[in-house]
């Protein structure tokens, strides 16, 4: 039997934490998939606050891509959640959602400003998931690395 080192306990309950987290950020935007407009209004909000490359993304990708997003972001983050919370692919799983959460940051115009540092929706997720995403292989109690 292999020994099971601090470190990798540690990421697998992080993984378990983030895990947890993603399921119930994604069932709270269960809503979404009936009425799109509900992050239509959320981004129509970011925008009239945005900086410039928020301005542009949002109007050329998010805004145009709501009613499908609306659809992919609830499942993305629930599927992400569920892997994560049993140590299913942790790396990848960590990274695609690493990508996905910096993508709302980015487009919410937020990780621009220096409160972004005392958000908790910030460098503790990202964190987390850029740990989990780099340390994240091997873990233990976990279905796959």
């Amino acid at each position: 039997m292999s020994q099971v080192s601090s470190g990798g306990i540690g990421l697998r309950i992080l993984g378990f934490a983030m895990g947890l987290f993603l399921c119930l950020m994604g069932v709270n935007k269960i809503a979404w998939f009936t009425d799109s407009n509900i992050l239509v209004s959320q981004l129509l909000q970011w925008r009239d606050l945005a900086s410039a490359g928020s301005l542009w993304y949002l109007e050329t990708i998010a805004l145009p891509g709501a009613p499908v997003f609306a659809r992919l972001v609830p499942v993305a983050e629930m599927c992400a959640g569920v892997a994560l919370f049993v140590g299913y692919r942790v790396r990848l799983i960590a990274l695609f959602t690493l990508a996905m959460i910096l993508n709302f940051h980015f487009a919410s115009g937020v990780m621009f400003d220096i409160s972004y540092f005392t958000n908790g929706y910030g460098p503790p997720v990202v964190g987390s998931l850029l740990a989990l995403g780099l340390g994240g292989r091997r873990l233990p109690w976990s279905a796959t690395s």
